[in-house]
């Protein structure tokens, strides 16, 4: 059996997004039920020279949702300036960025593959294919900053493990 663009792209980002919910979902829970104000953890950093866990939210947001419509016009570039959001706002960001992924068919997102696009920061810009960008820029940055958001929880108390992260798994049914 191929593997398709889709299931290595849409659907990994659609289970990791799940599981970044899901942690959200716990994270919020565990500081009201210790009365820490959720709020307070939107600009926590892992370390001073990290950016905070809205910065990381947002980027999972960005090299999923975002890496696809880069993908679709050709160019993707980082995001601007970061809105201010709460922790319910990230949650949102979230939701809403699984909600559009879910709204994707897969002969759609299929049909990216070979296409040329570029990744543009500034001056800078790196060529790639629709498939060497997803594979080899946008899901690994997807995942470092998923896991960066996790941790951040889990270092302010929060009782995740890596079962959290993965989100629901695709098993053989």
């Amino acid at each position: 059996m191929a593997i398709s663009l889709y299931d290595l792209s849409v659907a990994s980002y659609l289970q990791t997004l799940g599981g970044v919910a899901g942690v959200l979902e716990r994270g919020h829970a565990h500081f009201i039920k210790n009365n820490i104000d959720p709020n307070d953890l939107v600009e926590t950093r892992l370390v001073p020279d990290m950016l905070p866990l809205k910065f990381q939210v947002l980027s999972v947001a960005a090299h999923s949702l975002g890496a696809i419509e880069g993908v679709k016009k050709g160019v993707f570039s980082p995001p601007g300036t970061m809105p201010e959001l709460d922790y319910k706002g990230l949650q949102n960001v979230v939701t809403d960025t699984r909600d559009a992924l879910a709204k994707l068919a897969p002969d759609e997102v299929n049909a990216l593959e070979g296409r040329d696009m570029v990744f543009q920061m500034r001056e800078m810009k790196i060529p790639f294919t629709a498939e060497g960008f997803l594979m080899s820029f946008s899901l690994p940055n997807f995942y470092f900053h998923a896991a960066t958001a996790y941790d951040i929880l889990r270092l302010n108390g929060v009782p995740l493990g890596k079962r959290d992260f993965l989100g629901a798994m695709r098993m053989k049914s």
